[in-house]
């Protein structure tokens, strides 16, 4: 499972755990449910800063393989591709 995935069903979870938290508190229902989302904000903040950390650190590898991969087509397409022993690909 990606950390992107894990961090994103934490903070469902963490929003879900408040607002039953709040359930028995005599209060409006939209009112509930946006102090659960504050709550659930806050604690976040504090209890997933691993999953966070983690998943920016994929989001930034797959963004470097990505930036890579693109400047490989760019030279390829202007005709600056060459083979790994270092021969240029037209002078095959």
């Amino acid at each position: 499972m990606s950390s992107a995935m894990k961090y994103t069903l934490g903070r469902i979870g963490l929003f879900v755990a408040a607002f039953v938290a709040l359930l028995p508190v005599n209060i409006d229902i939209f009112l509930k449910l946006m102090l659960a989302l504050i709550f659930s904000a806050t604690l976040s903040f504090f209890f997933l800063r691993g999953l966070r950390d983690e998943m920016a650190y994929e989001m930034a590898q797959s963004a470097e393989r990505r930036k890579a991969e693109k400047e490989r087509l760019r030279s390829a397409l202007a005709g600056e591709d060459e083979t790994a022993d270092g021969r240029d690909a037209d002078a095959r």
